[in-house]
């Protein structure tokens, strides 16, 4: 099971080009978390202290907004979610609501600390990975803000894959 974990992880963005053994420490660090369909992960400002892969279920996306929830968004198996929490240190931005039964697997900020630690090459490729992805999502979200602001109704097509 492991090895697919590994294998699972080098295949996503953020964690492509990290060599296996230091997937491994990061798995051997992590938690497996379930949560059944209408149960958060977490909640838009909570403490952010972990990121999360998804390996089984779908979420939905949730920002607030006048004291209702909206969905901006969803995931399925495969992706991740709460890598800001890696990078920034702020509360969390959004909510995330199991939409179907999950299992994801739970990485702390301190596990990447341990990492930067003991291998500061691949912190860096991680940090670096990680940088891209946010960089990509904010391209897509400057995009839509454009749209909207000068009148477009709905979501260019190219965008709606960046969207998340």
């Amino acid at each position: 099971m492991e090895e697919a974990r590994v294998a699972a992880l080098q295949a996503m963005p953020i964690f492509g080009g990290l060599r296996a053994d230091v997937l491994e420490a990061l798995l051997a660090a992590s938690a497996t978390v379930r949560v059944a369909p209408g149960e958060y992960f977490f909640r838009e400002r909570d403490r952010a202290v972990s990121m999360f892969v998804l390996e089984r279920g779908a979420v939905e996306l949730l920002k607030e907004w006048q004291g209702v929830e909206h969905a901006i968004g969803s995931l399925a198996a495969g992706d991740c979610f709460g890598e800001m929490a890696l990078i920034d240190l702020f509360p969390r931005s959004a909510s995330v609501r199991a939409t179907e039964a999950c299992t994801a697997i739970e990485l702390s900020t301190e596990s990447f600390f341990r990492l930067f630690e003991t291998d500061l090459e691949q912190f860096a490729l991680v940090q670096t990975n990680i940088a891209r992805e946010l960089s990509r999502r904010l391209r897509a979200a400057d995009e839509q803000l454009f749209r909207v602001r000068f009148g477009a109704r709905e979501l260019a097509p190219e965008l709606a894959l960046l969207m998340v």
